[in-house]
């Protein structure tokens, strides 16, 4: 038998940077009862993502944050859509480089990620905001 089962939550940063969400999205995946499957993780805004990576050195974090850093620089002249600051047009060009979904194998009811693997929102906008992850399960 076919199952599918959504659901969302709020995610918020403090400022720029990676929030681990791995829990809440284990939660979810967990009510969803199902054994073997997909978990879809999206979320719902254009100047934040969602990347997986490793969760066991904060270091790997910091070095991923200064690198996109330095790709997509704020307050570059290029930029003409500025109407929300010098981080706006950044953060949309960071999250079309990254990923605003993911899609993650479920086995045995959980999902099938490595070690040291955890699942991440990537705040791009200097400014806390509450950000909408929705996580939509379906298996058997």
């Amino acid at each position: 038998m076919s199952v599918h089962h959504q659901e969302s939550f709020a995610a918020e940063a403090r400022s720029q940077g990676l929030v681990d969400i791995t829990s809440e999205i284990a939660g979810i995946v967990a009510a969803a009862a199902v054994d073997i499957g997909v978990a879809t993780v999206f979320v719902r805004h254009t100047s934040a993502s969602l990347i997986i990576n490793e969760n066991a050195d904060p270091d790997v974090q910091r070095d991923l944050e200064a690198f996109l850093a330095r790709l997509v620089p704020e307050g570059d002249p290029l930029y003409v859509h500025v109407d929300e600051g010098p981080d706006d047009m950044p953060a949309h060009v960071k999250s079309a480089l990254t990923a605003t979904s993911l899609s993650i194998p479920l086995r045995d009811g959980v999902m099938v990620l490595g070690t040291w693997q955890g699942i991440y929102l990537w705040e791009h906008r200097r400014r806390p905001r509450p950000r909408t992850i929705v996580v939509h399960v379906s298996g058997s």
